[in-house]
């Protein structure tokens, strides 16, 4: 009697315990993003966490965010202040965006990489499985 690879995955999992559905999932959840408005500007109070859980420069994710959205923004210690009233779904579609372009590993899905800088290209390294692919550059 033989088992496919997948087979013995799924009775393995069965028998440590481990959910499923949990397991096909990317490992990395982004916070959801604390909005406060003051007048015409949005604060978004949990700046800070994105750039520490990506592993990320803040400014190039501050950047990010405040092109996508066509706006002007400044970093006021842990919170990123965006002129005029930005929802929160607006953060949390480009955070994720933010996050499956210049994060995760086109090849394996792994969230651990970093950004290598040869020249004026820039690379997306996986430290994972060693892939090397182009970012393209803003």
């Amino acid at each position: 009697m033989s088992l496919s690879y997948h087979e013995l995955l799924h009775r393995l999992r069965e028998k440590m315990g481990v959910p499923i559905q949990k397991a096909k999932g990317i490992r990395l959840e982004l916070p959801e993003p604390q909005i406060l408005w003051i007048g015409n500007k949005t604060i978004l109070r949990n700046f800070s966490e994105y750039p520490t859980l990506l592993r990320r420069d803040a400014n190039k994710l501050l950047m990010f965010l405040a092109k996508e959205l066509a706006t002007a923004a400044s970093l006021d210690g842990e919170r990123a202040i965006f002129i005029g009233r930005k929802d929160k779904q607006s953060f949390t579609v480009l955070l994720n965006r933010y996050l499956r372009e210049n994060v995760l590993c086109p090849v394996c899905g792994s969230p651990d990489t970093r950004i290598e800088k040869v020249k004026r290209l820039q690379f997306l390294v996986c430290e994972a499985c060693g892939a090397k692919s182009s970012l393209k550059t803003a």
